[in-house]
């Protein structure tokens, strides 16, 4: 097993939310709970979750995102430049779509000093017991430029091409990665659905409509995010997810990694890598060809998040084996396929069928790398 991350056994991060923390969201959203009360139950469940995370036998920690609404627009909406605003449509889902928000940039994208996360993380910091690495993700900036609608930048400095934001959006990354490391961070992670969405011919040609460039973006998309990593001191391990869609059980994305996986695997400077294959939407593991050899790790998603049934740990061994044709063992991890709760909604099971999962991914990857 291994003893630094990313880990044999891991998790992608976010966990169902309490009934305690609905009732004080509601609460607060409602103005009969002020800032103090609604933070005093984060912190509650933060700490459960931290407790339950070392009782099932993993070697980090995550706060379970229990302090946010959505795994993605909470941290963008706390860049400067960039606001989360009501809208007339949602994010599309397989028969289900999220509530009606969508992003803004209006002024230079900038990650500010004081940004709410870096306390969310020293809050984690501070609980986890002696041994645990905290573990903190928060979401790709190619999220941010492929989430955009065709008029959702009205900031001058960038005109009509979205992808003039991307240098400061790389700077904004880079000030993150180090915000997060001076906090003490050494497990940090870009959540990504921008990568599947590229395999997806459905999603390609809704991106055209919005006015995406998509011909050759997975290549523009690797080097944004290694200019975003640049300055990424040794000793801290950044891995992404890829995620095709997480809401409510539902999905997005379908198909293989085929189409970039070779500027995904090969061409980004992460040290590992989060990837889907809990159905056959993600495809086989041809792609897996294209990690390099060395100290990069693919931790293979093979226990889905999305229903309570636990999976045979028989057949997930016979399925890392057969990566293992295309990927060395030791350079192999396994992990949920995704989080429990991508959005406070929730994914549709119980928090003890929840625990359930992430105690058969410990207990098949102590037996397949003892």
């Amino acid at each position: 097993m291994s003893i630094s991350p990313p880990f044999r056994a891991d998790i992608v991060g976010s966990f169902l939310r309490p009934d305690a923390v609905h009732r004080a969201r509601d609460q607060h959203a409602a103005g009969t709970l002020d800032d103090a009360g609604l933070r005093e139950v984060e912190d509650a469940a933060v700490r459960e979750t931290v407790a339950r995370e070392a009782e099932a036998g993993l070697r980090l920690a995550t706060d379970g995102e229990m302090r946010r609404a959505w795994w993605h627009y909470d941290f963008f909406g706390m860049l400067g430049g960039v606001d989360v605003v009501d809208s007339d449509h949602g994010i599309e889902f397989q028969g289900v779509t999220t509530r009606s928000q969508v992003l803004r940039v209006d002024d230079t994208i900038t990650f500010p000093s004081d940004h709410p996360m870096l306390e969310h993380f020293r809050f984690l910091r501070d609980n986890v017991p002696d041994g645990v690495v905290p573990k903190f993700s928060i979401p790709s900036p190619t999220v941010l430029h492929f989430r955009l609608d065709a008029d959702a930048v009205t900031a001058s400095q960038y005109g009509e091409d979205h992808e003039a934001l991307f240098d400061d959006l790389a700077a904004a990354y880079r000030a993150a990665v180090r915000a997060f490391y001076d906090e003490g961070c050494r497990y940090f992670q870009f959540d990504d659905t921008a990568w599947a969405y590229l395999c997806s011919e459905v999603e390609l040609e809704k991106a055209k409509a919005r006015g995406i460039r998509t011909d050759g973006l997975a290549e523009r998309y690797a080097a944004l995010i290694n200019a975003s990593l640049a300055e990424k001191p040794d000793d801290m391990v950044v891995t992404t997810h890829v995620c095709r869609g997480n809401f409510r059980s539902t999905w997005i994305a379908s198909g293989g990694y085929e189409p970039v996986a070779e500027p995904l695997l090969a061409g980004t400077d992460y040290d590992g890598y989060f990837l889907e294959y809990d159905t056959e939407r993600a495809g086989g593991f041809e792609p897996l060809r294209h990690l390099p050899r060395g100290d990069k790790t693919v931790v293979l998603g093979l226990v889905t998040s999305k229903d309570g049934v636990l999976e045979d740990p028989d057949a997930v061994k016979r399925r890392i084996d057969d990566a293992t044709a295309y990927a060395p063992l030791d350079q192999l991890a396994l992990s949920t396929q995704c989080g429990f709760a991508s959005t406070e909604e929730g994914n549709v099971l119980t928090e003890e069928q929840q625990w359930a999962k992430v105690r058969s991914v410990v207990d098949i990857a102590g037996d397949v790398w003892a």
